[in-house]
């Protein structure tokens, strides 16, 4: 079945357009409410189950939680709330307290005027398909607030940040810290301007936080790790060893050196994995995703370390790990999962992890990545209508072979549908930048000239 609501990171759209509304967040919390009501999360029959809700620094974020809490409470269901907190700290803290979900109102890299809502089952996993369509059934009933008797109550959790901060160090190895090292930490005024920089000066660092106000509308404006920029002049400024950026709801990270250099999640990951297979707890191979530099895969078949590519999203990088009972996976956005310290994406244990490995072997961030040549891609987005099937296009697919055929083994071409929007993202990857802009724009052309033929037949 196709979902209605639910996309590939939980819902997310512009405040006070549906679904972001008070009325239909005050529906979703119901609704989830009985489906925690009705599974096996619940522990025993006399006992409620609990969920702890969690948001980024956004001015909507009240609206929606007071909305959500109260549909929860209507259904049977109490609430731990926690206040800003990043979206991989719901996640542990759910496992740590031992409850049976977690929900984080955020829309991530999103500007100040989306919001979103994203959940975790009782192991810190998002939660399966099966579950978001057994939600979006239970959308479709009719509100019947339980008795009295036996409505959900709502606590404050304190000290969620600390709690989260202690986690996130013990993910760092007890013999190192990070003396000695200047690192500028970028907050992207969102979740973590509470804990990012924290965790750093706590091991030792010299912390330069930035971006660490936010006033409700300033998420992911001109900073954090949607606009590294502002990242890298701080850390040529500060005469920094390194930076560190997130994004506003503290689950991707890219990281700057200190000669200003910027590393994605692809150069992140693949520092981590060799690090690990130096050490021998590498534990299998690496996920990517479709969007990951082919120079990479190359990087890693010649280190002999197994590389498979999922769909674009973390949730799907983190069940193709969970297929192949492998540790690593990484999106190039910056979203980076190590399975042996957390169940999701976290940017600042991802940035310990790579700390972990300059420290302990001395090496720079250039040495790690002397031996990866990225390889140039150019991104498109081409607007169409909604009912386009681009994939069944026989001009368009023939356009795209005989380009696959040009490229031969050193490129690759990817058409795919945004989740969010009525786009076709346009990737073409390849050794000549003058070749893959030529066969990026063709490609793009055919697909707005058969879509626009496909207008008019309608």
């Amino acid at each position: 079945m196709k979902k209605k609501y639910f996309g590939t990171d939980g819902i997310r759209g512009r405040v006070g357009e549906f679904p972001i509304t008070p009325d239909f967040f005050l529906r979703l919390g119901y609704a989830v409410g009985k489906v925690l009501l009705t599974s096996d999360w619940q522990l025993t029959a006399d006992k409620r189950p609990t969920i702890l809700i969690g948001k980024d620094t956004r001015i909507s974020g009240y609206m929606l939680e007071s909305a959500l809490e109260a549909g929860f409470s209507a259904a049977g269901v109490d609430v731990l709330l926690s206040g800003p907190l990043p979206t991989p700290a719901v996640a542990y803290l759910v496992r740590a307290l031992r409850i049976q979900a977690g929900a984080v109102i955020s829309a991530s890299h999103n500007p100040f005027d989306d919001n979103g809502i994203k959940f975790f089952s009782s192991e810190g996993s998002k939660l399966p398909d099966s579950m978001e369509l057994q939600i979006e059934a239970e959308l479709e009933l009719p509100i019947k607030t339980a008795p009295s008797a036996k409505l959900g109550r709502v606590h404050r959790l304190k000290d969620a940040e600390g709690r989260y901060i202690e986690f996130c160090k013990s993910t760092f190895p007890n013999q190192l810290d990070l003396r000695g090292w200047r690192i500028v930490v970028d907050c992207a005024n969102g979740a973590d301007y509470q804990v990012a920089g924290h965790v750093m000066h706590e091991l030792g660092a010299d912390v330069v936080t930035i971006h660490a106000n936010p006033d409700g509308f300033n998420i992911n404006y001109e900073c954090g790790a949607t606009h590294i920029k502002t990242l890298q002049s701080a850390v040529l400024q500060h005469s920094a060893d390194f930076g560190i950026a997130v994004d506003g709801d503290g689950d991707r990270v890219l990281m700057v050196s200190k000669e200003g250099m910027v590393y994605d999640g692809d150069s992140l990951a693949y520092i981590i994995a060799r690090h690990r297979q130096q050490r021998g707890v590498l534990q299998g191979g690496v996920v990517g995703t479709l969007m990951t530099n082919l120079a990479v895969e190359q990087a890693f078949g010649r280190l002999g370390i197994p590389f498979a590519r999922a769909n674009v999203g973390d949730r799907y990088v983190s069940e193709l790990l969970q297929q192949n009972d492998w540790y690593l996976g990484a999106e190039n956005s910056g979203h980076i999962i190590c399975r042996d310290k957390h169940t999701t994406g976290d940017g600042i244990i991802s940035a310990l992890q790579v700390l972990c490995a300059l420290r302990e072997t001395g090496l720079t961030f250039s040495d790690w990545m002397r031996d990866v040549s990225f390889f140039p891609q150019r991104l498109i987005n081409v607007k169409v209508s909604r009912d386009f099937d681009f994939q069944n296009d026989r001009i368009v697919a023939a356009c795209k072979n005989e380009a696959e055929q040009v490229l031969g083994r050193d490129g690759r071409i990817l058409l795919r549908a945004s989740g969010t929007e009525p786009l076709i993202r346009v990737m073409v990857e390849g050794k000549e930048p003058q070749q893959i802009e030529y066969w990026a724009e063709k490609i793009a052309g055919t697909i707005q000239q058969q879509a626009a033929v496909s207008t008019v037949g309608h």
